[in-house]
């Protein structure tokens, strides 16, 4: 909670700032250049999307689901190739730190006094994963010191912080679509852009237990993956672009 309220008072200070410029145009002929570098800070989410096998596994039905998000933190790289006045090319390879947790329900089918349910917990996931998207920005009329935009892309997510004994592991390559909004904020020496993308995964990047090796694992770790049939990347990022 904390660093969401110093994130949500940073964009206090910088719509407060922005408002004192609004009539003085800066940096004006930026948008011309055809190459701008910058880097980017922000924070993110991590999130899955369950699919599970709904089989049962020693008389029990084991259910999976995200219960909660947690905050990670998030740091890249700015490459913008100007392509027309409204268009846009870009390629932001970003660090993304963060964990994902999996919560776990077993129920028990029984043939008299109804079903039971026990709640097994949480087995958390850390990811560690770089990705590296394409964009194709589309950019409205500037405004003063205001030109908001919207942005698509593909790209390629990487996961450096896989840990092979953990009982739901993770495969380390990817790929994922990802959109969003942001608006440029012109100040006198540089570009401020906060930005705030959706990304969904197109693969199922759960692996399964016969691609893992078996004995590294307990007879009950087993059954976190083998409730699963898939699990799909998503997440939320909120970004602050530097140019």
């Amino acid at each position: 909670m904390k660093m969401f309220n110093s994130i949500k008072r940073l964009i206090y200070i910088v719509l407060f700032y922005s408002t004192t410029q609004v009539f003085s145009q800066n940096l004006t002929y930026v948008d011309n250049k055809p190459l701008h570098l910058g880097f980017s800070l922000g924070l993110n989410t991590m999130d899955f999307g369950v699919k599970n096998k709904l089989e049962k596994i020693n008389g029990a039905k084991y259910y999976g689901d995200v219960s909660h998000l947690k905050p990670g933190f998030s740091v890249g790289i700015v490459s913008d190739l100007r392509l027309n006045n409204y268009f846009n090319l870009r390629l932001t390879p970003t660090l993304h730190f963060g964990d994902r947790s999996i919560s776990y329900n077993q129920k028990t089918i029984k043939s008299v006094g109804g079903d039971s349910t026990l709640i097994l917990g949480d087995r958390n996931i850390t990811s560690i994963p770089i990705c590296i998207p394409i964009f194709i920005k589309y950019r409205a009329e500037r405004r003063m010191n205001y030109r908001p935009y919207l942005l698509w892309g593909v790209g390629s997510y990487f996961d450096l912080g896989r840990n092979k004994t953990n009982p739901v592991l993770l495969k380390t390559l990817d790929f994922y679509t990802e959109f969003g909004i942001g608006c440029d904020l012109y100040f006198s020496f540089f570009k401020l852009s906060p930005e705030l993308k959706f990304g969904i995964g197109l693969n199922n990047i759960l692996v399964p237990i016969e691609q893992r090796n078996e004995d590294s694992l307990s007879k009950e770790d087993k059954v976190f993956t083998n409730a699963l049939s898939g699990l799909n990347s998503k997440f939320i990022s909120l970004t602050f672009n530097f140019e």
